[in-house]
């Protein structure tokens, strides 16, 4: 397979290296030369769909047709391009055929995930717990000359369902002092297991959301935990349970994760604004600036 890039695709490359390097301080990390290094390890090692895909020792997914796999350690070297921090527990990035997203698969070997807490939590508690954690991402933020994050609200109050220990929540972001059209929005699964959880975090543009929801549940119903390693196999004689609750994958644990992704939403609300000024389009998302074409 040719790994050269479609000409639309390296033209928004430029421009968004061209955004970053304008908004780089002295001193500061290079963003251009960053993303250019990442831009071509990703190429030479994403992987394209039918393909089954390892998460851990845990759980696999079955990649379906039309998305793509960027595996360890290329995933946190473009992670960081975009201002991310670094997180053991990423697994890699999914891109799915279309749209203005990107999914990241994360494992968390915390133990057993005790549920109760989920019948009677308070949202508004947890979100402030989660506008705490964004000040970790502002740091990730700073070191890289861009503007503080803020978090805006719910986008989707948290909800668990039972009988699949499947924990759904998503939360809207903006750089603080941008317009409402420029807002991002994490969308998070969590899929609890015997030793641990598996969480798939969609970072998307606000109004593309509802367009985007069905990439992250098509890889959830492709996403199968390990015989052995399901919720169902815990055994309270000899299984480690987690020092925490349910709620804590909100907050707390997840508070940290959730504001460094929020660095990402921004990201991609400039890409697209920027690149659209220039002509070039957002070339389809992500996933397509990113992609490998045949000759």
């Amino acid at each position: 397979m040719n790994t050269a890039w479609t000409t639309r695709a390296a033209g928004a490359l430029l421009v968004s290296s061209a955004f970053a390097s304008a908004h780089a301080q002295p001193g500061k990390i290079d963003p251009e030369a960053e993303m250019k290094a990442a831009s071509a390890a990703v190429q030479a090692a994403m992987q394209s769909g039918p393909a089954e895909i390892p998460l851990g020792k845990q759980a696999r997914l079955q990649l379906p047709a039309g998305y793509s796999f960027i595996p360890q350690p290329q995933a946190d070297q473009l992670l960081k391009a975009m201002g991310n921090g670094e997180d053991p527990s990423r697994l890699g990035v999914i891109l799915p055929p279309e749209g203005d997203s990107f999914v990241v698969p994360r494992y968390i070997d915390a133990g057993y995930i005790k549920d109760d807490e989920a019948a009677d939590w308070n949202a508004d508690e947890l979100l402030t717990g989660i506008k705490e954690g964004t000040e970790e991402g502002n740091k990730e933020r700073q070191a890289r000359g861009m503007p503080d994050m803020e978090i805006v609200g719910w986008s989707q109050k948290p909800t668990y369902d039972k009988t699949t220990h499947r924990l759904v929540w998503a939360i809207e972001s903006k750089d603080k002092g941008a317009a409402n059209e420029e807002h991002g929005v994490n969308y998070n699964t969590y899929v609890l297991g015997r030793e641990g959880y598996l969480s798939m975090n969609l970072v998307s543009g606000l109004e593309s959301l509802p367009q985007n929801k069905p990439f992250v549940q098509t890889l959830l119903t492709q996403t199968s935990f390990n015989t052995g390693k399901t919720y169902a196999d815990f055994n309270a004689g000899t299984d480690k349970v987690a020092e925490y609750g349910i709620a804590a994958l909100v907050t707390g644990v997840a508070a940290k994760k959730l504001g460094l992704f929020a660095v990402i939403a921004a990201f991609l609300a400039k890409f697209a604004k920027i690149a659209l000024i220039a002509g070039f389009g957002l070339v389809a998302g992500l996933a397509k600036f990113f992609k490998r074409k045949d000759a």
